[in-house]
This record gives structure tokens, C-alpha cells and sequence, in this order.
């Protein structure tokens, strides 16, 4: 097998999501790239010149001359080096839901060519590359992988809504499934990404790096979820220890809040899930994710006892939640543990209002069932959850938050984005 020259790649994009149209944008701009997505509106809306996700602004994408956008696989045919970027879930069980990855490798095993490649950046547990993806390639067409085409992984970081931190100015994790493979993955993502990359030595390496990237970042946002109970019950304010405490050079700074998203809620479970089926109890990834999972249900206890105290009548209470998505300033909504704290929240009969300018309410609605409100009416709500930290709540200011409550409301601050004060409840 004869692998191909950097100068002769034409890249193809499977999955223009999140992380899909950033690579793809950045591929166009030093080779002819085609985006593909199963999805004929989100490609009719990056034609007219539109990013839902708003990853890529619209003067940007008209800016993309070599990149053509489809979603006929026929026409991935032209391309020789096909990129999977399809999201990697887990399924009610929280176990990994590989439908979308095994899908698109049907796909490219339907038009790879021999001396073709493949590279996976989905989240998978190590192993599900050469276990699962390239085995369906060389079923559907026939090929044999390292002789007739040959594969490479290398792990997304997109971060949504980080302007700081873009897919040019993150070193890239690659490698290959032979060292000629591995060099022109290496060599391919070498030309576009700024930071450089790091060539890990097997398939497997890149995706147990980028599977315990999340696990670490989640495990440590679970001890400080803990330590908050712990503090809530002794009357400390977390905040305050936190900022004590980052004093010392090497405290790590990790606050507490729900954890959600495609990655940090997502990815422990893939390694948790392999580490089961190799006949290992992972407790210690497993008893974070217990503790992060919970903490929807656990926030809103916190506000019903406070509304208690205050004797505000929580069955058909009026409680306000600013924001539904993930994270702040991004319109992603996949894995949101908002919808936990909502749920526990109805539980207790209130009536509870979603408000979030960044998220589409046709989104919520399908994904959640949840009808987000269009408008802040001031002085009618008995609670009010700042839940997310967009900027835009950010601009309110504590008396803007406080505004939109009745006399005695309950103002909690999930997030820990408000100044202090005696106004203000926090995690």
C-alpha cells in the first residue's frame, strides 16, 4: 500500500457539528474539502452562509472557498482521507451509544478507494477503533486495513463558546495504525494546527489520552461538589474557602455546579464501560460520576428548603431558571444536567420557567420538552436559579437577578457567577 504525500490529501469532514465545521473550516484553508452531514437542513444552512452552533461566524464561512458542503455520500468519493466527527453519547443505561460512529463508518466504507485513509476524533473507549469502526470499513468495501488503506485516530478538544481556546491553538493528539500512517495523519494535522501536535504510538494511546482528560476534570469537579455539601452543612461559604485555598501555587481551581455537556458527563462512562467488560469495578471514576449526576436533585433540595424557611409555599411556586445549556456563552444543549435540576424542581409541583437567549426553543423542545419562556417579566417569581453564566447574566448584575423575584424570593447562584452578598445562595 502506497501512502499518499501531504500535498495529495483532499480531505473529506463526516459530521459538521461542534467540532466537525471547525476542522473542516481550518482543512479548506490549505486543501479542497468536502463537509459531509446526514442532516440536508444543516447543510442548506451552511450554504446560505449559517453556523447554529456559531463556531464558525457567517463572514467566515462565505470566506470558505474549497470547502463544499453535502449530504450525498457519493460525493465523498473524491475525497481520499475521510475524518469521522460524529457525536459519541451514551444511551438511558450510560452505556456508549456507538450507532452514529458504526452509521458513518458504513459511509466511508461504502466509498474508500484503495491507498485511501480514515481518521476517527470521536470519543470512543480505547480500543473501539480497531474493535468496532475498521472492522465495519473493511466488511462494507471489501478492504483490508493496512494494505489496501490505512487509519488513524486523533481526539477532538473543541471546547463550544471558548473563543480563547480554538481548534488552531490546541495541540492536536494523533497517530496511526502503521508508522507511514502515522505519519501523515501527523503530518496532515501538523499543517493546519498552530500549537503542533503530539504523535502518540498507537491508536489506542490517543484514545485513552483523550478519554481520561474528562475523567480527571470530572473527578476533580466532583470533590469540590462533595466538599460544598460538607461546607453547606458546617454554614461555610465555598467560594470563600475556594479562594483561600487557590493562595497556594499548586491548588488546582475547580469550583462546583453541574456537570453536563458532550465530554465531562459523557466520557468517564466509555472507560467505566471497557473497564467493566475487562472484569475491573472502576469505584473511584464511578463514585464521582454518582456525585455529579446528582447534583441537579441536590441543588434543588437546596432551594426548597430555603423557600421553607423563608414560608414561600413551594407547590405552585413560581421559580425562574436562567439558562438551559451546558455551559455558558454556547448554544449546546447535549447532556445538559439543567434538566435534572428542572425535573426535581417539578417535582415538587412548582411552576417552573426556563430562560436561556442563547439556546433555539424549537431545540429545547424536541431534545428536553421544555418550552423556554421569550421574555423576563420583574417581581413574579418566588425563586430565581442562575444556573448558567452567560454573559448576558452576567450584564444583569445582582440587583438585574434580583429584580426579576418577589420580595422574599430565593435567589441561588448555581454557578458562583454573582458578588457575594447576603441576598445571594451558592453552591
Amino acid at each position: 500500500m502506497r501512502i499518499p504525500e501531504v500535498s495529495e490529501i483532499k480531505p473529506s469532514v463526516l459530521g459538521l457539528g461542534y467540532v466537525g465545521l471547525p476542522l473542516a473550516a481550518a482543512l479548506s484553508r490549505r486543501y479542497r474539502t468536502i463537509g459531509f452531514d446526514i442532516n440536508p437542513t444543516r447543510i442548506e444552512q451552511l450554504e446560505n452562509g449559517l453556523d447554529v452552533t456559531r463556531e464558525v461566524e457567517c463572514d467566515e464561512l462565505a470566506g470558505l472557498t474549497q470547502l463544499a458542503f453535502t449530504s450525498v455520500p457519493d460525493d465523498l468519493r473524491a475525497a481520499n482521507l475521510h475524518i469521522v466527527t460524529v457525536p459519541t453519547p451514551i444511551d438511558r443505561h450510560k452505556r456508549p451509544d456507538l450507532t452514529a460512529l458504526r452509521e458513518a463508518s458504513r459511509t466511508v466504507g461504502s466509498v474508500i478507494k484503495a491507498g485511501d485513509g480514515v481518521v476517527y476524533e470521536s470519543t470512543v473507549y480505547p480500543g473501539a477503533t480497531e474493535e468496532v469502526c475498521l472492522p465495519i470499513i473493511e466488511e462494507v468495501s471489501g478492504l483490508t486495513l493496512n494494505k489496501d488503506f490505512y487509519a488513524g485516530y486523533s481526539p477532538e478538544r473543541i471546547n463550544p463558546g471558548d473563543r480563547s481556546h480554538r481548534l488552531t491553538q490546541i495541540e492536536k493528539v494523533t497517530s496511526g495504525s502503521c508508522v507511514e500512517a502515522a505519519k501523515l495523519v501527523d503530518a496532515v494535522y501538523g499543517s493546519i494546527i498552530e500549537a503542533g501536535t503530539h504523535c502518540a504510538s498507537s491508536i489506542r494511546v490517543a484514545e485513552a489520552a483523550k478519554i481520561i482528560e474528562n475523567t480527571q476534570r470530572d473527578l476533580n469537579i466532583a470533590l469540590i461538589n462533595e466538599l460544598a455539601m460538607i461546607f453547606s452543612r458546617l454554614g461555610i461559604d465555598t467560594g470563600e474557602v475556594l479562594a483561600a485555598a487557590g493562595t497556594k501555587w499548586n491548588f488546582l481551581p475547580f469550583r462546583p455546579g453541574l456537570v453536563g455537556g458532550h465530554c465531562i458527563g459523557v466520557d468517564p462512562y466509555y472507560l467505566t464501560f471497557k473497564a467493566q467488560e475487562l472484569g475491573h469495578h472502576p469505584e473511584v471514576i464511578l463514585a464521582g460520576r454518582r456525585i455529579n449526576d446528582a447534583m441537579g436533585g441536590y441543588v434543588a433540595d437546596r432551594v426548597v428548603k430555603l423557600m421553607t424557611r423563608r414560608r414561600i409555599q413551594v407547590v405552585e411556586a413560581r421559580i425562574l431558571v436562567l439558562g438551559l445549556a451546558f455551559k455558558e456563552n454556547c448554544p449546546d444543549i447535549r447532556n445538559t444536567r439543567v434538566v435534572d435540576l428542572v425535573a426535581a424542581l417539578r417535582e415538587y409541583h412548582a411552576m417552573v420557567d426556563v430562560y436561556d437567549p442563547w439556546v433555539s426553543p424549537q431545540d429545547a423542545e424536541a431534545e428536553y420538552g421544555i418550552s423556554l419562556v421569550d421574555v423576563l417579566e420583574p417581581s413574579i417569581y418566588d425563586a430565581v436559579l442562575l444556573a448558567v453564566g452567560h454573559r448576558e447574566f452576567n450584564e444583569m448584575g445582582l440587583d438585574g437577578v434580583r429584580a426579576l423575584g418577589r420580595e422574599q424570593c430565593v435567589l441561588f447562584d448555581v454557578k458562583g457567577v454573582l458578588p457575594a452578598s447576603s441576598l445571594v445562595e451558592r453552591l
